[in-house]
């Protein structure tokens, strides 16, 4: 698609908020899989960091990504997809269990404990105290250290129908008692508490501290990780083609550090930059497309790529950094309130059952994930389990707009000098930041300001009491932690 034309389209349709509590409403009730005598395979795609442009085929004039393009061609790419939360941790969480991260009560990125502290928690509870020194106006909520187990996820809920799960790639949801393992798979190929390698470079620690990620052992000096992964993937399809599987790939990539496959990044030097222009950053896009491409071809090799159906997205915006990506015509990036921190790319794709080359511009999100597996597999969910996401296949199929009102979002923590603790409410084309320092409010009209430069909060009060009253309802329905006063606030002069 043209990039003007791509731009034309974006910000349009409806959002919102549903509880789901039965799928007995849901299109189609097992019947995907049903008529075809045997459950559908199972491969979502999540990569760490990617931009909303970082794709060819939404828009990128740099990187090059044919393989993912392919995906696109053969189902639906979204542009009005949202990451649940602006960093990492939280939508990942979302993605597992269909829950918005203030209700699960991750609300940022899982911070590394050293080995004495971690044995220091002992209980094993989360921690309870509210956080912030004096600098600080505000005390945030303490984030925890993990995923609890007793969050059902999607993992764990496909294995009671009889799926092989397996794991490669990035966690980050907590230390060993909360690997993949223990949240419903069977097989865990790289995922622990860490969110980054300290090099994409086998052995991918070299310190003194660790001798290598504790879930995947070193085997060839200077092999790329996003390699790694693949040949890994390729490895576990082979092996489980009698089964249905699920197979959750979290690329550690993009994230820093900012290391591509060497050829590719001489490649890039090559290259005539556009307003993306950095060949490190560039390479290691290009990794996580061939990875895609070798996966999808080991599905069509064993005859099994119109029996999988294939979900492709990234955990938050494109990381705003002059050795990173541009999420332009988005403003900013990773981490922060704007489009460029939430909104990301998303693409379904299932030969013969999701119709190649479609457009949605209905806004989804994080959440919706779970449900819509859950659909397309035919599985039901204990209806006293809150579940925050919509399920997409009736969007996919054409029948219906979702019936929800509102997306939120929910970030009570402060993070690089001018992120401040935030929620958002997105309600049609209108978006509303409530910052808890500093302005209060911004507001604006996606559908003709998709750039976020026209502050409307002054000119528009009425939406803005209007969207305010709407947030402050969910923020108190999710139960979600807010930041307080600091009483030992003590500004600098």
């Amino acid at each position: 698609m043209k990039r003007r034309r791509f731009v034309e389209v974006l910000g349009k349709g409806a959002a919102g908020c549903a509880f789901l509590r039965s799928f007995s409403s849901f299109f189609p009730p097992a019947s995907i899989w049903a008529e075809e005598g045997s459950l559908p395979n199972v491969i979502l795609f999540n990569v760490d960091d990617l931009g909303w442009t970082d794709l060819s085929c939404y828009g990128s004039r740099y990187y090059e990504t044919p393989n993912i393009d392919r995906l696109a061609a053969q189902g639906t790419w979204f542009t009005d997809a949202y990451a649940s939360c602006a960093v990492c941790s939280p939508s990942r969480a979302s993605l597992m269990t269909g829950r918005y991260p203030a209700r699960i009560g991750i609300t940022d990125w899982i911070h590394h404990l050293d080995r004495e502290a971690y044995t220091a928690l002992g209980t094993g509870l989360p921690p309870s105290e509210y956080v912030g020194d004096s600098s600080r106006r505000l005390l945030c909520p303490p984030n925890p250290y993990w995923m609890e187990l007793d969050e059902l996820t999607i993992a764990e809920h496909l294995k009671t129908a009889g799926y092989t799960t397996c794991h490669i790639g990035k966690w980050h949801l907590g230390f060993r008692p909360w690997f993949p393992d223990r949240q419903g798979f069977d097989i865990n190929i790289g995922g622990c508490e860490i969110g980054q390698p300290p090099t994409y470079f086998d052995p991918y620690y070299q310190n003194e501290r660790r001798s290598s990620i504790p879930t995947l052992k070193p085997r060839r000096p200077g092999e790329h990780l996003t390699e790694r992964e693949a040949e890994e993937a390729e490895k576990f399809i082979l092996d489980h083609t009698e089964q249905p599987f699920f197979l959750n790939m979290w690329f550690y990539a993009v994230h820093t550090p900012i290391e591509g496959p060497e050829e590719l990044v001489a490649k890039y030097r090559r290259k005539k930059p556009a307003n993306q222009k950095c060949p490190e950053y560039a390479a290691l896009v290009e990794s996580v497309d061939r990875a895609v491409g070798r996966i999808v071809a080991a599905l069509e090799r064993t005859g099994k790529r119109h029996s999988t159906l294939i979900i492709f997205t990234s955990d938050n915006g494109g990381l705003k950094r002059e050795y990173a990506t541009d999420n332009a015509p988005l403003r900013s990036g990773k981490g922060y309130p704007y489009e460029g921190g939430i909104r990301v790319p998303l693409i379904i794709s299932w030969p013969g059952k999701i119709k190649g080359g479609a457009e949605c511009r209905e806004p989804v999100t994080s959440v919706d994930i779970f449900p819509t597996l859950c659909s397309a597999c035919g599985l039901e969910y204990p209806v006293e389990r809150t579940i925050d996401g919509e399920n997409l296949w009736p969007l996919l199929h054409g029948r219906t707009l979702l019936k929800r009102v509102s997306i939120f979002w929910h970030f009570p923590h402060y993070r690089e000098p001018d992120i401040v603790p935030y929620s958002i409410i997105r309600k049609g084309k209108w978006k509303l930041i409530k910052r808890y320092e500093g302005k209060q409010y911004e507001l604006f009209n996606l559908e003709e300001d998709l750039e976020e430069k026209v502050d409307l909060a002054g000119s528009k009060p009425e939406k803005v009491r209007e969207l305010e009253r709407e947030l402050s309802a969910w923020l108190k329905e999710t139960q979600a932690r807010m930041p307080k006063e600091n009483p030992g606030y003590s500004p600098k002069h």
